[in-house]
């Protein structure tokens, strides 16, 4: 959960670099360092804290190159010191290393090391890999570093550069994506798109055990086997623009508000509203493929495993097909029995979660057919998928998920509404209607960011509060558990969101007239089902007020026990069941982010957070 990025070309390296590392903080933020080569002389600047704190540095004293690399850290070994920030050298301080992951043996390796003579400065892991490409080095880099990684267990994304061997940089990768653009003249690494959307949209995805070596303007591959790998360039359509704040104070923010167009941007070329249907014909999975399937398990990890959890209602609902969902850190872990023609889908947004990829791979040792549902092009998780269903959020720089999460939505229901069509669950004219009600979605949201400044005098009255439950009934929980996490990460309030119906076994100790509840209690008006959830949703805000508790109800138009029983009200637009939950989660989403700005807290980077989790 680190962030990688390297140049080599006709540029200062310093300033590309610490562009790169501005646009990676979002990945780690503990500390920052650079290293630069110019005539044969190497460069070290490194910082406790973020990349300001390095600009600091280097304006102090300042380097200059024309090849190098930087990194800006989540710590997993060793504390958040200037110390143990990356770059790490050898003992002669002719090689240093950046490194995305965890070595799981580096203590054996650094005790026989030790005993070799070699001498460490750090409490990191990452040190020990400086020292075994020394250790190796005997005038190619490349074969140090690949000699080096069959000595290591564990994950990881190493990107290596040494004074002994100018305008070189080698890269290689095991579990941590390197991404590597290409330019006239220039090369570039790193472990993330947006760090060079600017300066490339034309990118390579290094496969796993490959090892890449980088020169001004050329590249070379080759695999774990030292035979050469022809690359292959993806071409990304992301507005680099997309990646920058414009005007907003947070990139939280501007990602929220986004949203209108990321879901039309994920629904447009897949529906047919002339016909009724949803065309998924990218996915390259065939009809029949589709037609065998008798259970679908839903795997994803934070954020994803929330969407998951209301997508299995939608597929529930509209396919009539049985849905699990597990977490990709447990999945692996119990021995897992997957039924004959079940379909299992992951949902990432980074397509680099560590561990959905290993649950990824579980599943594809029973040869069973796996989606996934992902916002990154090329990443690891589509690579190894047999279909993939692409949302199109564009780059997401903050850490807590937004549009990453309404887009999931979105691909979700999308999928829910294609497998009810190939089954035959639902005619061509119910389908027209579910598409022409996830049209108007965009529009609907919009609505919504005119009340911004109730979200804003919510948040002066709430910002005090030392803790939050949220609550919802059938797929509106899945959207309390979001909304209590969006609040928890980010202002670190602690907040739980919990089923309506299981307050009476336990959760109603903690009512108080302290207490803010934020209860999900909109009603669509038109479902006997839904209307009954929305009465018990209603006595649940009774048994709240009956204990001196503070109701925060989320509404429509046609809640309106809800809104007589409660003290706040937030309404939304009305529509269908199954889309209600994209509506709801945008006001949960600016509640969180005002309540956080009112309290000061670092929005885009909460603390001990990074965005993509690339390690266990």
């Amino acid at each position: 959960m680190c962030g990688i990025i390297g140049y080599i070309g006709n540029k200062p390296a310093v300033g590309v670099i610490l562009e790169g590392l501005k646009r990676l903080e979002y990945r780690g933020y503990d500390s920052a360092g650079i290293a630069v080569v110019n005539d044969s002389q190497m460069y070290i600047r490194r910082a406790s804290g973020k990349v300001r704190d390095l600009e600091a540095v280097l304006r102090q004293d300042s380097c200059q190159g024309n090849f190098g690399i930087g990194h800006t850290r989540w710590a997993t070994h060793g504390r958040p010191t200037e110390e143990n920030a990356h770059p790490h050298r050898d003992c002669k301080g002719e090689i240093v290393v950046v490194h995305n992951g965890i070595i799981e043996n580096y203590l054996s390796l650094k005790e026989a090391l030790i005993g070799e003579g070699h001498q460490f400065i750090t409490e990191t892991d990452t040190e020990v890999i400086a020292h075994l490409i020394e250790k190796y080095f005997k005038g190619s880099l490349e074969e140090a570093v690949q000699k080096a990684t069959e000595k290591i267990s564990g994950n990881y994304a190493l990107v290596v550069l040494s004074v002994l061997e100018p305008n070189k940089i080698v890269a290689t990768r095991v579990g941590p994506p390197i991404i590597i653009g290409m330019a006239e003249g220039e090369t570039f690494i790193a472990s993330d798109i947006p760090a060079i959307l600017n300066s490339t949209r034309d990118m390579i995805f290094l496969e796993e055990g490959e090892i890449a070596t980088l020169a001004p303007g050329s590249l070379r591959i080759t695999n774990s086997q030292g035979q050469v790998a022809e690359p292959r360039v993806q071409r990304i359509n992301w507005d680099p623009v997309l990646a920058e704040k414009g005007g907003y104070k947070h990139f939280m923010l501007k990602e929220i508000f986004e949203q209108p167009r990321a879901i039309k941007d994920t629904t447009i070329s897949r529906v047919s509203r002339d016909t009724g249907r949803v065309i998924l014909d990218e996915m390259k999975m065939t009809e029949k493929d589709f037609l065998q399937v008798e259970q679908i398990r839903l795997i994803a990890c934070g954020t994803s495993w929330h969407a998951a959890l209301a997508g299995k209602f939608m597929i529930e609902k509209l396919a009539r097909i049985p849905v699990e969902v597990d977490y990709g850190s447990e999945y692996r872990y119990r021995q897992p029995i997957v039924p004959p023609n079940t379909l299992v889908i992951f949902i990432t947004q980074s397509g680099e979660t560590a561990d959905t990829l290993a649950a990824q791979r579980e599943v594809k040792l029973s040869s069973t057919k796996n989606i996934a549902i992902c916002n990154v092009v090329g990443s690891m998780v589509t690579r190894e998928a047999d279909a993939v269903l692409y949302t199109h959020a564009g780059p997401e720089i903050g850490v807590a998920a937004t549009k990453s999460f309404t887009t999931q939505l979105t691909s979700l229901y999308l999928l829910a509404l294609f497998l009810a069509s190939t089954k035959k669950v639902i005619t061509l004219e119910q389908g027209h209607t579910y598409i022409e009600e996830l049209a108007k979605i965009p529009q609907k949201i919009e609505s919504i960011f005119d009340s911004v400044k109730y979200f804003e005098e919510l948040a002066r009255h709430f910002f005090h509060s030392s803790q939050f439950l949220f609550l919802g009934r059938g797929i509106h929980y899945p959207i309390a558990l979001e909304g209590a996490l969006k609040l928890k990460e980010i202002s670190y309030i602690h907040a739980e969101g919990f089923p309506a119906g299981e307050m009476k076994h336990g959760p109603n100790a903690l009512i108080d007239e302290t207490l803010p509840v934020v209860v999900i209690a909109t009603s669509n008006d038109n479902s006997s089902q839904s209307n009954l959830l929305y009465e018990k949703t209603i006595s649940n805000i009774k048994e709240v007020k009956a204990r001196d508790g503070i109701v925060i109800s989320l509404v429509t138009q046609f809640s309106k026990e809800a809104i007589e029983a409660s003290d706040y009200h937030i309404q939304v637009p009305t529509t269908s069941e199954l889309l209600l939950p994209i509506l709801e989660t945008v006001p949960l989403q600016l509640l969180s982010y005002y309540i956080a700005d009112r309290r000061g807290c670092d929005v885009d980077q909460p603390r001990n957070l990074a965005k993509s989790v690339t390690v266990e």
